[in-house]
């Protein structure tokens, strides 16, 4: 009977382990704390990731003290054999009531001031080098490119019909300092890119700004993040990070296409569903 109760609870950390394996955590995985992507893909990321990981290994050693203390009350003030009633009472102890009430206060001071020194060159305007407008709309996106004049539009997404290479994309010209403005036709949406660690709110009647500049060529899926609706896990779009060359070439494809100017938030938020073609798609 023993022998099964030992068995029993090393089959805990062997399950854990071979979970582990199977996800197939690369060590850089590891070392970002799980987060997407890779280190370096806009000049934000990798501080986000050092505030992730920091706050983690922060907490662990928390949770690993707190849990100590807890198995050594556990046997250390189980019942005997033999004892009986109730074990001595204490009314309260100084001591301890100022360590529970000092490491949290120390611990809360403390992520709040690291937060905040992270999160404050990613909420300040900087100068950049290009000004994009994202438009948020039930259920797609657009996306008007102002220092070219030009715009691209997307339409709701439809699996049964198209790929994730139909979804609508935002070029960016890699290293170049990108300010995106933020607004919604309808309800509210967020604006996710997911390797870039950062996401921020669309509102209908308000304009929002996110500064950052993509570092790495590659191609980043994007989402809504904001439940707003029947489609909402259709919102998606993709960022394609390019050299300035090729984003030269996409931006004249816009001109040529006769896609210049800008979509406004005045248009009908249903002329984008799946299915219709209107000559501007809002």
């Amino acid at each position: 009977m023993q022998s099964k109760r030992h068995s029993k609870w090393l089959a805990v950390p062997a399950a854990i382990s071979l979970a582990l394996v199977l996800t197939g955590c690369s060590a850089e995985q590891v070392s970002r704390g799980f987060l997407p992507g890779t280190a370096g893909i806009t000049n934000h990321t990798n501080e986000i990731t050092s505030l992730w990981t920091s706050s983690w290994i922060v907490l662990w050693l928390v949770g690993l003290i707190a849990w100590g203390l807890m198995g050594y009350a556990m046997v250390a003030y189980r019942r005997r054999k033999g004892e009986t009633g109730l074990p001595v009472q204490l009314r309260y102890n100084m001591p301890i009531e100022t360590l529970f009430t000092v490491v949290p206060l120390i611990l809360v001071i403390g992520f709040f001031a690291f937060t905040t020194k992270v999160m404050m060159p990613i909420e300040t305007a900087v100068k950049s080098d290009m000004k994009i407008q994202a438009v948020g709309k039930q259920w797609s996106w657009d996306f008007n490119y102002l220092t070219n004049d030009v715009y691209d539009t997307g339409i709701q997404f439809d699996p049964t019909k198209q790929t994730l290479n139909d979804l609508p994309t935002l070029y960016l010209p890699v290293n170049k300092t990108v300010e995106v403005d933020l607004t919604s036709r309808d309800v509210i949406h967020s604006f996710w890119v997911i390797d870039f660690l950062y996401k921020k709110d669309v509102f209908p009647g308000r304009t929002n700004k996110i500064y950052f500049t993509p570092q790495k060529i590659g191609t980043y899926e994007g989402k809504c993040a904001e439940l707003c609706g029947e489609y909402h896990s259709m919102m998606l779009f993709r960022v394609k990070v390019v050299s300035q060359a090729d984003y030269d070439t996409h931006v004249a494809e816009l001109a040529a296409k006769g896609q210049t100017g800008s979509l406004g938030t005045d248009l009908n938020r249903n002329q984008n569903l799946p299915g219709d073609n209107p000559s501007i798609r809002g």
